[in-house]
């Protein structure tokens, strides 16, 4: 398994490469911005993108999916129930002095429990809404086990519940329902900051005890 995760922008988005090392298939996680570093990490990487996934539709986990989308004609997919925020890039953009084109279209709606298969190794989506209505995880289920958290959980903390359709409540009944299920030893790679385990989050995390 090829795994490498890039801190990109200005908010330091963890995107992450997933690719299968016998197919040289991939995947990439949260392209939030930075396209042209991103398309030469994956050159470098000799690997073919087949999904661009996103946890979420914040402007900072899909600010470089036009670009990528362009590049490797992967397919953009994303849980419908963040479409219309993915539709407001550019208003987003400029509520946070930024300025994006507007996003190009969705090419797949995720489901929950959906399995995504990329070469040898797949990924199975996770709904975990609060953070944003149609906020997933993605869990790696081939090798060693890991969640790519998006904004959901994040080491000693959650994410943040005051934009778009976030809802408190609906976030930690997520993350304890089908996050805190997960085995204690799971790495968990969130959208922002440093990695943890889902047993750490058990035990230390303030937000869930």
């Amino acid at each position: 398994m090829i795994q490498k995760t890039f801190v990109v922008g200005p908010l330091q988005c963890n995107c992450t490469l997933l690719a299968c090392e016998k197919t040289r298939e991939g995947v990439l996680i949260d392209p939030g911005d930075e396209a042209p570093r991103l398309i030469s990490e994956l050159q470098k990487a000799g690997v073919t993108i087949k999904y661009l996934l996103h946890t979420h539709a914040h402007f900072d986990h899909i600010g470089a999916t036009g670009g990528l989308k362009t590049h490797t004609g992967a397919q953009i997919c994303l849980h419908q129930g963040d479409q219309f925020i993915y539709e407001m890039l550019p208003a987003q953009g400029q509520m946070f002095g930024m300025t994006f084109q507007a996003a190009p279209p969705v090419d797949h709606f995720l489901k929950d429990e959906e399995v995504l298969r990329f070469g040898e190794h797949s990924l199975q989506v996770i709904h975990t809404p609060g953070h944003s209505p149609g906020g997933v995880c993605f869990k790696l289920t081939s090798g060693e086990e890991s969640v790519f958290s998006g904004d959901s959980l994040f080491q000693g903390s959650i994410g943040r519940t005051d934009l778009w359709g976030g809802d408190y409540e609906l976030l930690i009944g997520s993350i304890k329902k089908r996050l805190m299920v997960l085995n204690d030893d799971i790495l968990v790679v969130p959208g922002h900051g440093p990695q943890t385990l889902i047993g750490k989050e058990k035990r230390t995390n303030p937000f869930l005890n």
